[in-house]
């Protein structure tokens, strides 16, 4: 691993795409610091990685969270993966709160990240890798906000991107796009709902949708796009693998 990305920062890390991650760039030598909210979770990922993974139980959202993280530990990678599992329902039974979770907890989280990481700044070759949604390509009906916020994600990395180069920083944006996997918790209560709709059970709409995404699969996406300094600004990564945004 590049000497570069001896220290990363993965948010999110407890569970899901964040963990896969997580366990990752720890077997490839990094020490990696995962940000998450539940404090159990993150000493069973500790449990399981050893010392290489730096657990903090804190809200990602938190503005001088971000800022003091990046000071202190000076990442050359930062995965920005932490999410609120959306409410299901569609648009007419939404309240505004349960609309806007992932504008408040997704979307927010990334814009203090990449303030953050600008306003820091982080060293030159730096990379800052979001995640996105695949919803974003083809609309999210019963999840309220999600692909709104995701979509705004999208945006951040492309005005980051923009600065960075304005100011000569040389740190790198780009976004990762996963499709919708029975892998994650977020992926099991998306593919509850969406198979109700459709009026069959979960296992049959999963096996209409193969091959399955698997969080294996998404780290190793993270390290192949992090160590490419030639690499799209954008992808997206499905069970077939993964391809840049056309």
């Amino acid at each position: 691993m590049s000497e570069l990305f001896q220290t990363a920062v993965v948010t999110g890390a407890s569970r899901g795409f964040g963990r896969a991650i997580a366990a990752l760039l720890v077997a490839g030598g990094a020490r990696v610091v995962g940000v998450a909210r539940d404090e159990r979770r993150l000493r069973a990922v500790r449990d399981e990685l050893g010392a290489g993974f730096v657990p903090l139980a804190a809200d990602a959202t938190d503005d001088g969270l971000a800022h003091g993280v990046l000071r202190e530990h000076r990442p050359g990678l930062l995965v920005l993966n932490a999410g609120a599992v959306p409410h299901m329902a569609p648009v007419h039974e939404q309240t505004w709160e349960s609309f806007s979770r992932n504008w408040n907890v997704d979307t927010r989280h990334v814009f203090a990240w990449t303030r953050a990481a600008l306003r820091e700044p982080l060293a030159p070759d730096s990379v800052v890798l979001t995640l996105s949604s695949g919803a974003v390509l083809g609309g999210s009906p019963l999840s309220g906000g999600y692909a709104s916020a995701k979509a705004a994600i999208r945006y951040l990395r492309g005005y980051a991107a923009d600065e960075s180069d304005r100011a000569g920083l040389g740190i790198r944006f780009v976004t990762l796009l996963p499709h919708l996997t029975p892998a994650t918790d977020l992926g099991t209560v998306g593919i509850a709902g969406y198979a109700a709709r459709q009026g069959v059970d979960p296992a049959a709409f999963v096996a209409a949708r193969q091959p399955v995404l698997t969080p294996e699969q998404v780290a190793k996406a993270v390290a192949e796009i992090a160590g490419n300094p030639g690499s799209a600004p954008e992808y997206q990564i499905d069970g077939a693998g993964l391809r840049p945004v056309d």
